[in-house]
């Protein structure tokens, strides 16, 4: 019985960002460097894979400083950590290293220079997620406001409305985002914005790929973890551009075959802590029970490269 025909249709960009593939770097070049175990506070980057395979070479992942030994190395996730984290890790004379993204420490930069020039800060993003939880938490408790969405920010209560600023979270969708600029400056009109665009380049490359494949595809699949921001909001810009059916899943098992009988084409994408492997795993599921021609559709070119911290460049 000859397969039904498939046209695949590739996001390019996807995946793997400059800030993910630096955070894993460092967790093993750190059990290179001090051998297992070395603690990591929170999961390295948003994906279980990732995360198992560290474990699997050594690395103890947990939530709280609390949990880790003194005479251990810990390290910092690349989603940021409030400040007293690394403060606490001085007190205690740990060794610790701090994965956070670049993009999201420019953030933290941000937020400190506009508090030290006397601005009240708002932040938009999610709450409870571990990249807001570490940008307000580079301020002192109370100092930070947060919005989610435009609504928010009609009942924020703020110190001066002359005397504000804003940050975002770096994985957000970027039209809605520009929805919540848009709210604060209606309401706030002296706020002051960062210089460059908060959302990280990845997020915003990842985006547009998506917007340029979906009004192609009758069905779209975002390879990428549940608690992954940024793919979440891979499979939202899918159904808003449209794409009838768009979906997380986290690889091929998840798939929901039935959903998908009489599709004609399939786009495919993944978050920016979604390994390659899992994305090739999908693609091979699709092969495997239909006839696939494969297209890919590039919006922008990366080669963005972050380097790692000294300690781990240097020997002993």
């Amino acid at each position: 019985m000859s397969k039904q025909p498939l046209t695949l249709y590739l996001a390019a960009p996807r995946g793997f960002c400059a800030g993910v593939d630096r955070a894993i770097k460092i967790v093993e070049m750190a059990l290179q460097k001090w051998g297992a175990p070395v603690y990591v506070r929170h999961e390295i980057v948003h994906n279980k894979f990732v995360v198992d395979g560290l474990r699997d070479k050594g690395a103890v992942f947990v939530e709280e400083l609390s949990e880790c030994p003194d005479d251990r190395p810990v390290i910092f996730s690349a989603h940021g950590v409030p400040k007293s984290v690394p403060n606490a890790a001085q007190a205690r004379n740990m060794v610790y290293v701090d994965a956070t993204c670049p993009l999201v420490s420019k953030v933290h930069i941000e937020a400190q220079r506009h508090a030290d020039a006397g601005l009240q800060m708002i932040m938009i993003g999610h709450e409870g997620h571990p990249e807001t939880v570490g940008t307000m938490g580079q301020l002192p408790d109370g100092d930070v406001l947060l919005v989610e969405t435009p609504q928010d920010v009609a009942t924020v209560d703020v110190r001066d409305p002359n005397q504000l600023a804003y940050v975002t979270q770096t994985t957000l969708s970027v039209d809605d985002t520009a929805d919540i600029v848009a709210a604060l400056q209606a309401r706030f009109p002296k706020i002051v914005g960062p210089h460059k665009e908060d959302i990280c380049y990845a997020t915003t490359n990842r985006q547009e790929a998506v917007k340029a494949m979906a009004p192609k595809c009758d069905a779209m699949l975002v390879v990428g973890a549940p608690n992954s921001s940024n793919s979440r909001r891979l499979v939202e810009v899918g159904a808003r551009a449209g794409c009838a059916y768009a979906q997380l899943v986290q690889r091929a098992g998840d798939i929901d075959w039935r959903a998908l009988s009489g599709i004609q084409s399939i786009g495919i994408t993944a978050g920016a802590s979604a390994p390659e492997i899992l994305i090739n795993e999908v693609i091979d599921a699709f092969k495997e029970r239909f006839d696939v021609t494969t297209e890919m559709v590039e919006t922008a070119v990366e080669n963005v490269e972050f380097k790692i911290p000294r300690v781990l460049r240097t020997p002993g």
